[in-house]
């Protein structure tokens, strides 16, 4: 696939995402009405409505993860049809996080009990974070990304008692103690 049909082909993916989205009543824009590139960790409802914020760190190592898995599985296949199905996966994971069945488990197992939901625009970004993490991989020796996910996780768990392992770990198996530990 020709680089032009594959920046196309992306473009379309995420397009359809925020379709979807869209139809399943996710707002634009955070409901403040404007748009920040970062929000705080003290800005918790604004948090998921913006550009990026600290759960952006976890969308990044998405693409690190996605760039070493689909290359081990898809070794003959070009990075920006790499790329694509990392961008299928990503809409995928935005539009069942955006679901009521995600949005509740969020508000029941982790301490994210006034979590309403990314914006349309918040899901189009984490998609762009993620190609960023994807393309540093693609880009970086292994052992550089590795260690940039290691101070990525640790970084947001030293600022927001949160980050990809332990957000995968309360969505699936919640501990009581990490709860209590991540409320601080």
């Amino acid at each position: 696939m020709s680089p032009t049909k594959c920046l196309i082909t992306g473009l379309l993916m995420v397009a359809a995402m925020a379709a979807i989205l869209f139809a399943m009543g996710r707002i634009p824009i955070c409901e403040c009405g404007y748009v920040l590139l970062w929000t705080p960790a003290s800005d918790v409802a604004g948090s998921s409505q913006h550009i990026a914020d600290w759960y952006t760190f976890s969308h990044i190592i998405h693409g690190f993860i996605f760039y070493w898995v689909l290359w081990l599985l898809f070794r003959r296949s070009s990075v920006c049809e790499r790329a694509l199905g990392a961008i299928l996966i990503e809409a995928a994971w935005e539009v069942a996080e955006n679901s009521p069945w995600i949005i509740d488990r969020y508000r029941e197992a982790t301490i994210a009990v006034g979590y309403t939901g990314d914006s349309v625009l918040n899901s189009i970004f984490d998609i762009v974070w993620m190609l960023v993490g994807f393309f540093f991989a693609w880009r970086m020796p292994v052992w550089v990304t590795i260690l940039v996910a290691i101070f990525f996780e640790l970084l947001a768990l030293w600022v927001i008692r949160d980050n990809l392992t332990l957000n995968v770990l309360m969505l699936v198996y919640p501990v009581e103690a990490i709860k209590v530990w991540q409320g601080g």
